[in-house]
């Protein structure tokens, strides 16, 4: 019993210290700030409102092929000085009416709303790109400021010890006062410059806030680049394929196209099926039914002006197309461009660091020994620095055009990144209306409206 008992002893110390530990907050990883950007943007939003908005549009479209069914209702009160006298009738009466045929005019309306709804799609699928690669942007900036003010601390200490040893040696004669005067104007510079670093981590932190939706804590070192493409023609013909601005362009062509069928339709007749009751306070019933065939024969040249006008649409769909693919294309090239230059950067820098660090050792220990001067030591003790800036913002450049050449690329997405979030259904709300229900006789409007609740939206 006593090897137990001196078990549960030792669990209850350990458990006792645990709790007396500080929490340690783990650090706020890239995935993290990703995940929040997608959750809290109000970008996002606004245009899955803007999707929703279309999803209504194919419904309105839906409800056309539908019969019109109406009611009126009056009462008038007549006065009259005959022998009848004043009189008071109502009558109350019912109308429907349905289209039977129109030369496809309505169901070209239709397939133009389904082709819109889709290109809007695509519009949103970009937009989601925009947010996540300012994310990236923003978390790189805050880790890339946060280490300028670090190198810029660092940089403060060194040069006042600098100043401290000049001042020392300058008591005993073994420097002038210009080598102080040199110290204090570089530590001055130094301070400016650190001042300079901490102003652009609070406006990178500001940034920060407004792409992702809250102010950074602990930033954890980002993680390996993800994986892009083999070769700049392998990226350029994926983005060709994938990229949502193309996609949406072809969309848009499509509609521009049904658009322009529409429009030739416009003076073709329509059929339709009419039928009315009514009802007078007498007890007279009247009902019919007939069928009508109507058009137009002239409209002061609208209507062929309607027909030029979807043609010029069209021929500016299929340009805008044309732009949009010379668009991606260079984009793609571009980020290529930085991504190689970036990592080309950051071998150099490497090795300038490793030349710089030497360099500034060996002038130090020669400044001891009165083979060098202040100003020697000051700036070897500066081209370290700057080399060590140089690495930190190739580290950074490099990993923000990654994500850049993925953007490029049309991969740029939450789906695509695999960061195990909920993502966003656009067919979810596009479902539920495009048989355009109607409440509160509809089963699908009352589902509808409990969807609605559900995401908030009503």
């Amino acid at each position: 019993m006593l090897p137990k008992v001196k078990g549960r002893l030792l669990w209850a110390v350990a458990v006792a210290i645990s709790l007396m530990l500080p929490s340690v907050t783990a650090a706020e990883t890239l995935t993290d700030a990703l995940v929040s950007a997608y959750q809290n943007s109000g970008l996002l939003d606004q245009n899955r409102a803007v999707l929703r908005a279309a999803d209504e549009d194919v419904a309105q479209a839906v409800s056309t092929l539908r019969p019109v069914i109406s009611y009126a209702g009056g009462t008038n009160y007549n006065a009259s000085d005959s022998v009848v006298g004043d009189r008071l009738s109502s009558s109350l009466s019912l109308s429907a009416d349905l289209t039977l045929y129109d030369f496809g005019r309505r169901q070209l309306a239709l397939e133009a709303k389904k082709e819109t709804v889709l290109a809007t799609r695509e519009a949103l699928i970009a937009i989601e790109q925009q947010v996540l690669l300012r994310a990236v942007q923003a978390y790189m900036n805050v880790r890339r400021e946060d280490e300028f003010v670090a190198l810029g601390e660092n940089n403060v200490r060194l040069i006042t010890q600098e100043l401290r040893a000049a001042q020392d040696r300058f008591e005993v004669g073994e420097v002038t006062r210009t080598d102080v005067a040199i110290a204090e104007a570089r530590l001055a510079a130094s301070r400016a410059n650190l001042a300079a670093a901490q102003g652009s981590l609070a406006q990178a932190r500001e940034e920060y806030n407004a792409a992702i939706g809250r102010y950074p804590g602990q930033l954890a070192p980002p993680p390996a680049a993800p994986q892009t493409a083999a070769s700049l023609d392998s990226a350029r013909a994926i983005a060709l394929q994938n990229h949502p601005d193309i996609r949406e362009s072809q969309r848009l062509v499509t509609v521009a196209e049904l658009n322009v069928q529409r429009a030739r339709t416009q003076m073709s007749p329509t059929l339709s099926l009419g039928a009315d009751a009514r009802v007078d306070d007498d007890g007279t019933n009247t009902s019919s039914i007939g069928l009508n065939l109507g058009g137009i024969i002239y409209q002061g040249g609208q209507l062929r002006s309607l027909q030029r006008s979807a043609i010029a649409n069209r021929d500016g769909s299929r340009a805008q197309l044309h732009l949009a693919g010379d668009r991606v294309v260079q984009n793609v090239g571009n980020a290529w461009a930085i991504l190689l230059v970036a990592r080309a950067s950051i071998e150099a820098t490497d090795r300038q660091i490793t030349a710089a660090r030497i360099a500034y050792l060996g002038t130090k220990e020669e400044a001891t020994l009165g083979a060098r001067t202040t100003l020697d030591v000051l700036d070897a003790e500066q081209e370290l620095l700057d080399a060590q800036a140089n690495r930190i913002s190739a580290e950074t450049d490099a990993q923000v055009a990654a994500y850049q050449l993925l953007s490029s690329m049309g991969y740029l997405t939450v789906k695509h990144l695999g960061l195990g979030v909920t993502t966003y259904d656009p067919a979810e709300y596009y479902n539920a209306v495009r048989n355009a229900p109607s409440r509160p006789v509809s089963e699908q409007g009352t589902r509808l409206d409990n969807l609605l609740r559900r995401t908030g939206r009503n």
